[in-house]
């Protein structure tokens, strides 16, 4: 009965949505969401790209907080220290969004993020309702719009707040490619 037990908890604990610690130490579920919803920002403090996306990052934020969803920051540089987070966190106005270091991937391969910046929207009952850009305003790498045409990223929250489909479930992002976690290990030639 014993061998049942453990297989039955081990079967629980791959049910279970992954935790991570945040900047401060503190355990953090990015996919099981406490309010109605959650936005994960795939970040990296070395892509121009994704320190770029700031204060998009921020003002999406600040926007939907009151509408019950929370942001969280997931550092995926290959080698980020703690003190280098905290210092990209505070140095861009980020310090009041709950941050963490992704060394092993574990939430960028739940989500299937690849790309820093990247999002991903998590609704209530964990399920990603979102992946991708936050918006058009890179046309391509090197080249970008005035203004975006297309709020991929809010367009999913809104459709997520009012109980709809996501009418555009994932979007192409442009930024900095998320190493695998290498570990210290020397990456394939």
């Amino acid at each position: 009965m014993t061998g049942l037990v453990v297989l039955l908890l081990a079967v629980l604990s791959l049910a279970a949505p992954p935790s991570i610690r945040d900047l401060d130490g503190r355990t953090l579920r990015p996919l099981a969401p406490a309010r109605s919803a959650a936005v994960l920002f795939f970040v990296s403090t070395d892509c121009p790209i994704s320190n770029n996306y700031v204060p998009e990052i921020r003002r999406l934020c600040r926007a939907y907080a009151p509408r019950g969803v929370d942001c969280v920051l997931l550092y995926e540089d290959a080698q980020v220290t703690t003190a280098a987070a905290r210092a990209h966190r505070a140095d861009f106005g980020l310090r009041d969004l709950a941050a963490a270091i992704d060394d092993g991937r574990m939430i960028a391969g739940a989500a299937s993020a690849t790309i820093t910046p990247e999002a991903a929207v998590v609704d209530r009952s964990g399920a990603i309702r979102y992946r991708g850009r936050i918006d058009d305003v890179y046309v391509d790498l090197s080249r970008r719009r005035a203004a975006p045409t297309v709020h991929d990223l809010a367009d999913a929250l809104d459709a997520v707040l009012a109980g709809r489909p996501v009418p555009r479930p994932s979007a192409p992002a442009l930024g900095c490619y998320i190493a695998p976690p290498w570990k210290g290990a020397k990456e394939p030639s």
